[in-house]
């Protein structure tokens, strides 16, 4: 008997866990308590539902026997949304992983991250070795994320519904538009906070040393800068996702597909 689709994209009640400077992050666990643990992470105008539930990603990784732990980064989903740059530091997005992997008592997972979730993930493993087994780093970045935001257009879009003229703005708006409950001015606080951190950029010099699969969509403008970071970490390989744009690649079977091969490797 074919299962509803409902069934499918149905999220449980998130369980609130409190980040060190007490924003309230929401978390979601699926699967068995006694299976091994992934932790998804989610890209920027996304949330854990929209990136990781409605792609198949958490059917997949249970079927394949994961117990999978996520959480609406701060400013996304059913988290809160602070309107202050300086509650988005890379810093801070990093202890906000490792604070909900304390609160559910993960010792030992394995990381899946897409995009921003990638560029967290890349200091997260690099930070917990001893932790994290392996990982999954979708999409990511290698420079200063959300660099061609043009801030002053979305500011005034918000403000005085003032058209966008630069495309590449235009599409990140469109982007959150796109998933309900977003926060405009949120996200707007997070690309500025990310650029003013002070630690925004990966360095190849500093790669993680666990192993790591890189993959990014044959169309994504990053792929190049994507393909140099794996090329740095000493344990790490590159899946070309096929046919798929920065936007689209979390949706590919193949992607998946790969992933999931990778993760049994462990």
């Amino acid at each position: 008997m074919a299962v509803p689709l409902s069934d499918l994209t149905r999220m449980p009640e998130p369980q609130q866990v409190y980040a060190a400077d007490g924003t309230r992050l929401a978390t979601y666990t699926w699967g068995d308590l006694d299976a091994p643990v992934v932790v998804i992470v989610h890209g920027f105008a996304s949330n854990a539902r929209d990136n990781w539930v409605l792609t198949g990603w958490v059917r997949e990784l249970t079927r394949a026997g994961f117990r999978v732990l996520a959480l609406d980064q701060r400013g996304h989903g059913r988290s809160e949304k602070p309107h202050q740059p300086e509650d988005y530091s890379i810093r801070t997005l990093v202890t906000d992983v490792e604070t909900v992997m304390d609160a559910y008592l993960v010792d030992d997972a394995v990381y899946v991250g897409y995009s921003l979730g990638a560029r967290v993930g890349w200091e997260v493993v690099r930070d917990l070795p001893q932790r994290i087994g392996r990982a999954v780093l979708g999409g990511v970045p290698d420079g200063i994320p959300l660099a061609r935001l043009d801030l002053d257009q979305v500011r005034a879009y918000i403000a005085e519904g003032t058209p966008v003229s630069d495309t590449t703005t235009q599409n990140y708006i469109a982007l959150t538009e796109r998933v309900p409950g977003n926060d405009l001015s949120a996200l707007v606080a997070l690309a500025e906070g990310m650029r003013s951190s002070g630690a925004i950029d990966p360095d190849p010099a500093d790669a993680p040393t666990r192993p790591i699969l890189f993959a990014t969509g044959s169309k994504d403008a990053i792929i190049e800068g994507s393909r140099a970071l794996a090329s740095a970490a000493p344990d790490a390989r590159f899946f070309e996702i096929p046919n798929r744009n920065h936007f689209n690649a979390p949706g590919s079977r193949e992607f998946k597909e790969a992933a999931l091969a990778f993760l049994r490797e462990g």
